[in-house]
């Protein structure tokens, strides 16, 4: 169930960095599982599921907390902080 998030009002519009992928895991040479996008800076990570974790990453790293599946046809969004869908 979607929750009320107060992290929501940093959302923003932006720009996916990296359409083609992790920013990190295309860097590296390394795969993904599935991709997460930051909707405060436009970071494209890559899921819980993937080896690195890299989405989780930079949201702990950067206090980014708020991220939107990047998959095709979902657009789900997910708290880091509170561990919640938003």
């Amino acid at each position: 169930m979607k929750q009320a998030d107060p992290h929501l009002s940093l959302v923003r519009p932006v720009t996916p960095r990296t359409p083609q992928g992790c920013e990190e895991c295309l860097r590296l040479g390394t795969s993904w599982v599935h991709l997460r996008l930051c909707l405060i800076c436009g970071h494209v990570g890559c899921c819980d599921s993937s080896p690195f974790k890299h989405a989780r990453l930079h949201a702990h790293t950067v206090d980014h907390p708020i991220m939107q599946s990047f998959e095709p046809g979902e657009d789900w969004r997910w708290c880091y902080v509170h561990e919640v869908l938003v």
